[in-house]
């Protein structure tokens, strides 16, 4: 419900696949991609809860905090985290608010699987610099008449993008626009996305974090 606040812990506990995660900061980068963008939120990420691995967390972002845990190594770009790190260090290290957004629809095997071949795919896929990230958002409102096929042409790709690729492929959004049409505002429920019939996202849930909570402290060592 509108003005619902849940713990870290809770959330996480609570997340399924295709939900999403938005962040709000204030440096001057969050702001220009806000700003640019006329948008709450300068971040967002998708839940992946597949059977029994842990809740993971599948965004792009130039940070290389965490290990990216598709290839195993630090590096920029889409990446899959454990999910309570990474927001851990878009809380902490990055000082960011967060939201929590539910997918109201039935998760079926077709969908996971679907998640799962567009993470093997893009997976490592280079972040734009800031400013090949405002020219190519702004690129996506160009009206075209037909739009271009992005596989295997996507050389760099921004967290919406991501998020938008992988729900039109679990089939919850129409390729009707351009990946970099989206941005994170497109997430935020102020906005309209055109999900499949009878699929919403749910209001924002506001998430806290435990004071003096780190993300190496959250992680769970190697064996």
């Amino acid at each position: 419900m509108p003005g619902t606040q849940l713990g870290l812990d809770a959330a996480v506990d609570l997340t399924r696949t295709g939900d999403v995660w938005l962040f709000r900061g204030h440096t001057a980068a969050d702001r220009l991609i806000q700003v640019s963008t006329n948008s709450p939120v300068n971040h967002v990420g998708m839940s992946v809860t597949i059977e029994d691995l842990p809740a993971l967390m599948w965004h792009a972002e130039l940070g290389r905090s965490l290990p990216d845990l598709w290839s195993g190594v630090h590096r920029r770009g889409a990446q899959l985290h454990d999910l309570r790190s990474a927001v851990l260090v878009w809380a902490t290290k990055y000082d960011q608010r967060l939201w929590l957004r539910q997918l109201d629809c039935p998760r079926t095997r077709d969908m996971e699987d679907a998640v799962l071949r567009t993470i093997a795919r893009l997976d490592g896929t280079p972040f734009p610099s800031r400013f090949r990230l405002v020219t190519r958002w702004l690129s996506g409102r160009v009206p075209v008449r037909k739009r271009a096929s992005w596989r295997g042409e996507l050389e760099t790709a921004y967290c919406a993008e991501i998020v938008a690729i992988t729900y039109e492929e679990m089939g919850l959004l129409p390729p009707s626009h351009r990946p970099n049409w989206y941005d994170a505002g497109r997430f935020w429920s102020g906005d309209h996305l055109n999900l499949a019939a009878g699929t919403v996202l749910g209001e924002e849930i506001a998430v806290s974090v435990p004071p003096g909570t780190s993300a190496v402290a959250s992680m769970t060592p190697a064996n």
